[in-house]
């Protein structure tokens, strides 16, 4: 008989689309519900069923926790209620402040809890539940503030991927002969900020070297307007706001420029991929340079501080992989031994043989 297993998600993409890859890893294997709150569920497609739970934000201000702390007591409830009915005898939670009520209540009803940390460092959600969980994947074991006593708990996986991604072709491109094709991730945060110096940096480096570019652009304004200066440039491109068929044509590229979420940093190296790492500043703990430290010490990409970036330093680094190609083919070299360690069929079996670890 199959065991029951929750998915605990909600937030942002971070937290939901790994969710949903679990899903399809596990839904063979257990009877698999997912739970998120309403902010998970704008990326939730059609495809999965799903109940919503509110869940109030977790604050840092000690003089808000005793009311926080009320509040969170009717989804601690609910939870309880939810567990109970479902019969639930799992929870896998991807993190985030919705995860808190639904693992206090399977803590309480004695359910296993496993956890998921992509990030280089703990999330603050994960921190606090950690002592209730029996296990956190995480994609290395060199995670920043986790507690030693713990460290027994992680157990270490490939990046989770969406199984689309394993069946498409990677980028095979080491040489710029005469055109370099790049992708632009921007994702949501300071994306004001990102998209401003992306067409800066483009109309500038188009005067330089043939372009031809993917762009994620953070509404339909800013595509407007971006689209009428790029047709005026001549320039080849296609810019979208999110696109769930990106694996189809990823490997169509070879160097990217990326907010450093873990998500995105994985997709790109399983595509062969180097990327230009620019980390959001504001990320919590500075997560988004940790994750991209990471991918930097195995020689996959390059990293910029945002405060230290000039259109000057990409330049220069856009023409020296031009002028000498080994500064680039390290780089692919790197993403190429990275990403055939990352499979399906192996991380399927190490989910399954540590969900049905006693």
């Amino acid at each position: 008989m199959k065991k029951n297993l929750l998915i605990s998600t909600g937030g942002t993409g971070g937290h939901v689309i790994p969710a949903l890859t679990f899903y399809d890893h596990l839904k063979n294997h257990f009877k698999v519900s997912i739970l998120t709150d309403q902010r998970g569920t704008k990326f939730i497609s059609n495809n999965y069923s799903y109940d919503v739970i509110y869940t109030p934000k977790i604050t840092s201000n000690l003089f808000l926790y005793p009311i926080k702390f009320f509040l969170l007591i009717i989804p601690i409830l609910k939870s309880l209620f939810f567990l109970k009915k479902k019969k639930i005898d799992l929870v896998l939670s991807t993190g985030g402040y919705m995860s808190f009520p639904i693992c206090i209540s399977a803590k309480l009803l004695g359910i296993k809890i496993i956890l998921f940390e992509p990030n280089s460092i703990i999330g603050r959600a994960n921190l606090l539940i950690l002592k209730f969980a029996k296990r956190i994947l995480c994609y290395s074991s060199n995670i920043s503030n986790f507690p030693i006593k713990f460290k027994s708990k992680i157990y270490e996986i490939e990046p989770i991927l969406r199984q689309e991604y394993y069946l498409y072709k990677k980028n095979t491109k080491y040489n710029f002969i005469d055109k370099i094709n790049i992708v632009i991730l921007g994702g949501s945060q300071g994306a004001e900020f990102f998209d401003n110096f992306i067409l800066t940096l483009v109309q500038s480096l188009s005067k330089k070297v043939k372009l031809n570019i993917l762009q994620q652009v953070n509404s339909k304004k800013k595509i407007y307007n971006i689209e009428k200066i790029y047709k005026k440039m001549n320039l080849e491109f296609k810019l979208f706001i999110f696109d769930n068929n990106l694996h189809k044509i990823l490997g169509n590229y070879n160097l990217a420029f990326t907010r450093c979420g873990a998500s995105s940093m994985a997709e790109l190296i399983q595509y062969n991929i180097p990327f230009i790492g620019i980390p959001y500043p504001y990320a919590k703990d500075d997560h988004q340079y940790l994750n991209a430290k990471y991918y930097r010490s195995k020689n996959c990409c390059w990293i910029y501080r945002q405060q230290e970036l000039s259109i000057e330093k990409i330049e220069k680094l856009i023409q020296s992989i031009f002028a000498d190609n080994s500064v680039y083919k390290e780089k692919f070299d790197s993403t190429v031994d990275l990403s055939y360690k990352n499979n399906w069929d192996n991380i399927n079996k190490k989910l399954i043989d540590l969900l049905n670890e006693n």
